[in-house]
């Protein structure tokens, strides 16, 4: 039970401390501690991550999903597959999905003609590949629970009866 609420404290702010963490759930911080390093070492805690809005730090960037159709291969199914596109350093998320197409892939880049060529060349390519459909990320309002998008403050004065 500990450890889920850890997680969920570490998923909103990696940068928590231990020590605040122990006062949140009323535990000790060696108790946190060591509920940490171990699921650090079971692989449940993977990494710690920044989210950054690239935009505002200057740095243009073209993201697009792309649906791929693919005929599975026997005794693997889609993993061979899914595996052989992750490789790519362009690709930044796989995921298996139903519906019409069976994987969905994030690819990143500097340009649209980047991403484009990406999915010509070397995605559309591989072997098993059947189709891929592409459409390309035009505005990011909220990303892993984080909202892009400024909101106006509201500087009107209230109104009491």
């Amino acid at each position: 039970m500990i450890d889920k609420q850890i997680l969920k404290i570490l998923e909103r702010d990696a940068r928590t401390s231990p020590s605040d963490i122990a006062v949140m759930l009323g535990k000790t911080e060696d108790e946190v501690r060591e509920s940490i390093k171990n699921m650090e070492a079971n692989g449940i805690i993977r990494r710690y991550k920044t989210v950054i809005d690239w935009e505002k730090a200057g740095r243009e960037q073209v993201f697009a999903f792309i649906d791929v159709r693919v005929t599975p291969s026997r005794g693997v199914g889609f993993d061979d597959v899914a595996k052989r596109i992750y490789n790519f350093p362009e690709v930044h998320s796989v995921y298996l999905v139903s519906g019409d197409y069976d994987l969905r892939v994030v690819v990143g880049g500097k340009t649209m003609h980047e991403v484009a060529f990406f999915v010509a060349e070397k995605l559309a390519t591989l072997e098993n590949v059947l189709s891929t459909r592409t459409s390309f990320l035009l505005k990011k309002y909220k990303d892993d629970g984080d909202v892009f998008v400024e909101t106006e403050t509201d500087n009107r004065l209230a109104v009491t009866p």
